[in-house]
């Protein structure tokens, strides 16, 4: 049967999450941070007026090398980008703060770590990095299973156009099985989404298919940008006996209008990125008081004149 070749598959396939060990802790608060000196690598900014080119990527820790990330995410020309499965100051990473060096090395300046765990001597999580100043970040834990790696979801709102908008990058539960933690992990996090008034973006690998209950969950509120404005293949985790999965995505509030989305088949990690672009559109500005007072003092339709 199909399903039972996709587990398969999927316990063939090395890494999509670390492994799981009870002894992992998540009591860390995230590290924020900007990169010092002069920009390494300047980023084009030319832009229609509110335009936003976004990208996931799970990056494996880099050990593939961090030369290989940066050119790729320098190559796509973001202008913010949510990274998983990234290390500061492990000895897989040489000792290396890898946000801030990608920070360094592409010119998006502003960065956040956001630590779930220590790995290797170091700490282990998610970050984002961005065009936009960071005005604040917060992490929030997720629901796990005992013993299992914690998860976190971590919110940062900046101001892009002049717009205050929050940005939110998580990395679920690993595959195969554990479906119903995903979906409690989903559902955690709409909770947060739902009382955040601004435009939003949720970014990250999923560890999920579209069609699962986490994912359906999500698309209740936020649109998946690539299935609606997708270009090529949607497959981001390559296996080697069955068909690629698709388990990383860009989803966004209706605060933006979805224009375009390619998965970028690219050998730097063991998931490929997601590039999004989209129009962050005008909020719906409230009539004036004059105006209000005009319309009140106007004659109901078919009045006398």
């Amino acid at each position: 049967m199909r399903i039972d070749r996709l587990l398969a598959g999927l316990f063939l396939a090395s890494s999509l999450a670390c492994a799981s060990s009870p002894s992992l802790r998540a009591d860390a608060a995230p590290v924020t941070l900007s990169a010092p000196g002069a920009l390494a690598v300047p980023v084009s900014t030319v832009q229609g007026e509110g335009e936003l080119r976004v990208m996931t990527f799970n990056i494996q820790s880099a050990i593939h090398g961090l030369d290989k990330v940066a050119e790729v995410i320098r190559s796509a020309s973001p202008d913010i980008v949510a990274l998983q499965e990234v290390d500061v100051g492990s000895r897989r990473a040489n000792g290396l703060d890898q946000p801030a060096e990608l920070a360094r090395r592409t010119g998006l300046r502003y960065f956040a770590h956001f630590r779930t765990t220590t790995l290797y001597g170091g700490d282990y999580g998610v970050a984002l990095l961005s065009r936009y100043p960071l005005e604040s970040v917060e992490q929030h834990p997720l629901p796990v299973e005992t013993g299992t790696e914690p998860r976190t979801v971590a919110r940062v709102a900046m101001k892009v156009h002049g717009q205050d908008v929050s940005v939110y990058v998580t990395h679920l539960t690993r595959r195969p099985f554990n479906g119903g933690i995903r979906v409690r992990q989903s559902a955690a996090i709409m909770k947060l989404m739902d009382a955040d008034p601004r435009p939003k973006l949720l970014m990250g690998d999923m560890n999920d298919t579209p069609e699962s209950g986490s994912l359906r969950l999500f698309k209740r509120e936020l649109s998946d940008v690539f299935a609606l404005r997708g270009e090529g293949s949607a497959d981001t985790y390559p296996l080697p006996v069955i068909p690629n999965l698709r388990i990383d995505y860009v989803l966004a509030s209706n605060g933006f209008m979805p224009r375009h989305s390619k998965v970028l088949r690219v050998k730097a990690s063991d998931h490929y990125p997601v590039v999004a672009d989209l129009t962050l559109l005008e909020p719906m500005k409230a009539p004036s008081a004059e105006v209000v007072e005009r319309e009140r003092q106007m004659p109901p339709a078919g009045s006398p004149q």
